[in-house]
């Protein structure tokens, strides 16, 4: 067998393209970052059902992967949106993943926190903020009785009926006061989530991030960090330098992790990020090279990652999960491409093969004989002839 692929090409034609291997993790050394990875599920292809009405996890799978990221040192963010959490998998399943994840965490003594948010509400014209705290309290108690830590995600239902900051700070205040152990906040912008727009009370995010930072400074010692994902290494920058002291910034910039994480004079982001997932062991090598000190390797390895990154998370960026899970699949962490809600079809054939292209350029392929199979079997039965 060879490594060799037929990818199309923007002009209508098709190249051939020879495959690469990926380095070997030897060893996860001393790391100085606090770092996730969202973690993304798999559907069970098997299941009989309606895939764009029903959620059927291929568990196996699914949690084989989070033994994956934790083998090479990454925490699991677990049931957030790179899960296709209120895109596709519901709370009660969301919940499961939870408990599952976590009983597997304690056993091996692993990294993890969970998104607790009110995905399980559709809000309409009588939902009132009390109904969004009620919400949120009950996922929360249910996260931190499955042993985890909580990631407090963005609602849409707040999103909906708050009239403005004071509400988002009533609202966060409550619910993080009645939290067991600090939380992780997540700001997810609108690029991820259109139905977020607007959120902490303005649609001008300097101004939404002065009220988000006085809600973190009005209860930090019930916070352990936020994770912002707005695309904007400026903004990142700006607000984790008015953090309060022992706050951390969980950088969520898909675009500019590497500098973000590397940081400045005035302090650096740790990570909890979707794109840590398809590039686990490149993330483990580079995040041990910045323990060691070496700059120079740190940035040479992460470098490649970026245009990838880039590519998966172009918009419309909630569509990234596909670039995601599609990775899985071609590394063999999946022996199908089948997602919750059908979402392999949210991106084109061209999309794909462009990450195949991007992804051998980062050497992200551990066996290359057996992507090249999975590349061509993807590849023919969207027409492309191999």
């Amino acid at each position: 067998m060879t490594a060799t692929v037929s990818l199309p090409v923007a002009d209508g034609g098709v190249e051939t393209v020879t495959l690469s291997g990926a380095p070997r993790v030897e060893s996860v050394g001393r790391w100085t970052r606090t770092a996730y990875a969202a973690a993304h599920v798999v559907s069970d292809p098997l299941a009989n059902n309606d895939p764009w009405l029903d959620t059927s996890l291929d568990w196996d799978r699914t949690l084989a992967f989070r033994e994956h990221l934790w083998s090479l040192g990454l925490g699991v963010a677990e049931a957030m949106d790179t899960a296709q959490r209120g895109m596709g998998l519901d709370w009660n399943t969301s919940l499961e993943l939870i408990g599952r994840s976590t009983e597997i965490a304690r056993r091996g003594g692993h990294l993890i926190a969970s998104g607790a948010g009110t995905d399980h509400l559709i809000p309409d014209s009588t939902t009132t903020v009390d109904d969004v705290i009620a919400a949120y309290e009950m996922q929360c108690e249910a996260v931190e009785s499955a042993g985890s830590r909580v990631i407090l995600m963005a609602s849409r239902a707040l999103a909906k009926v708050a009239d403005g900051p004071d509400d988002y700070d009533r609202v966060y205040s409550r619910v993080i006061g009645g939290l067991s152990q600090p939380a992780i906040l997540h700001w997810l912008g609108e690029m991820f989530d259109p139905a977020l727009a607007g959120y902490w009370g303005s649609h001008d995010h300097m101004t939404a991030m002065q009220t988000c930072l006085d809600v973190v400074s009005s209860n930090s010692s019930k916070v352990d960090g936020i994770k912002i994902s707005l695309l904007s290494a400026e903004k990142e920058i700006a607000m984790r330098r008015r953090l309060p002291e022992g706050v951390k910034m969980y950088t969520g910039d898909d675009f500019n992790y590497p500098e973000l994480i590397a940081g400045d004079d005035c302090g650096y982001s740790d990570a909890l990020l979707g794109i840590f997932d398809p590039i686990a062991a490149a993330a483990s090598r580079a995040l041990s090279h910045l323990g060691s000190k070496d700059l120079a390797a740190y940035h040479e390895t992460f470098a490649p990652t970026v245009p990838l990154s880039r590519h998966i998370f172009k918009a419309p960026t909630r569509f990234y999960k596909t670039g995601v899970v599609f990775l899985a699949y071609l590394d063999g962490h999946q022996d199908h491409f089948t997602m919750v809600g059908g979402q392999e079809s949210a991106r084109s054939t061209c999309h794909l093969a462009d990450i195949v292209r991007l992804a051998n350029d980062a050497r992200l392929f551990a066996d290359p004989e057996r992507t090249a199979a999975r590349v061509r079997a993807a590849m023919a039965v969207r027409g492309v002839e191999q």
